[in-house]
């Protein structure tokens, strides 16, 4: 489907000089002459290499709509990860660096989306937020205020967060998978 340079949205596919790529920022600019612009930052889905391109209002780009599939994960292997199909039960096997940070943040039967592009897995869709323990926390250093301090600890998949001072060591705790950050204390 063929879409104005100016509607092109953060999250769409487009295929674009014969690759596809994934709208990561936008900005739209109005400079006070000549035509207005869409300024788009991409991450190509088959490489990871990532451009900056401008896209006047009176270009067609075109958009691809991926499928997306329902897959429950398995297991790691060396580097490679394992899927299997909700509906067909098969088993489907991809490059750990597909899914980059995020993989540390798998866990045994967590349902993922795969998305594809003609039956080829383009890129997995982690849940947005997961639970994870605290395995380490530093100490409180005694007079720092609660509202504007964090301090570092450590998850049990190996991950780095900042986590408000009251939190310790055993403390289940909710996580934002794509940014890495501390939500809340779990329930």
């Amino acid at each position: 489907m063929k879409i104005s340079g100016v509607d092109i949205r953060p999250g769409n596919i487009l295929e674009f000089e014969g690759g596809l790529w994934r709208a990561v920022k936008i900005q739209h600019t109005q400079p006070g002459k000549g035509g207005a612009y869409m300024q788009v930052e991409m991450k190509n889905l088959m490489d990871g290499r990532k451009t900056n391109n401008r896209f006047r209002s009176d270009e067609k780009v075109e958009r691809v709509r991926l499928d997306t599939k329902d897959f429950t994960y398995l297991y790691t292997d060396g580097d490679m990860l394992v899927f299997m199909d909700k509906d067909s039960y098969e088993q489907i096997t991809l490059q750990r660096d597909m899914l980059g940070d995020a993989a540390a943040f798998l866990q045994d039967g967590m349902d993922v989306i795969l998305e594809l592009h003609e039956e080829r897995p383009i890129s997995v869709q982690l849940p947005d937020q997961v639970e994870a323990t605290i395995v380490e926390a530093d100490a409180v250093v005694k007079g720092q205020t609660a509202s504007s301090s964090y301090k570092p600890a450590l998850l049990d998949n190996g991950v780095r967060i900042m986590v408000p001072p009251h939190i310790g060591t055993g403390t289940r705790v909710v996580v934002d998978v794509y940014s890495q950050e501390y939500v809340k204390r779990a329930d």
